[in-house]
């Protein structure tokens, strides 16, 4: 990992732990865990499958 990306989670006031939790929650919407989510919050899916469903954010047209 890089360092600087390793202090900057060092440096939280959260537990690791509650930080692990928080990725495995799974969005509401497609039920994949939110570690399967971009920076924009869209799920691009787990293993090689992407996800159509879209996520918590999703509002369809």
């Amino acid at each position: 990992m890089d360092d600087s990306i390793s202090s900057k989670i060092a440096s939280l006031d959260v537990p690791y732990n509650k930080i692990i939790e928080y990725f495995r929650m799974k969005c509401r919407t497609c039920g994949h865990q939110r570690i399967a989510h971009n920076e924009l919050e869209k799920c691009e899916g787990v293993m090689n499958k992407p996800c159509t469903s879209g996520c918590d954010k999703f509002i369809s047209e």
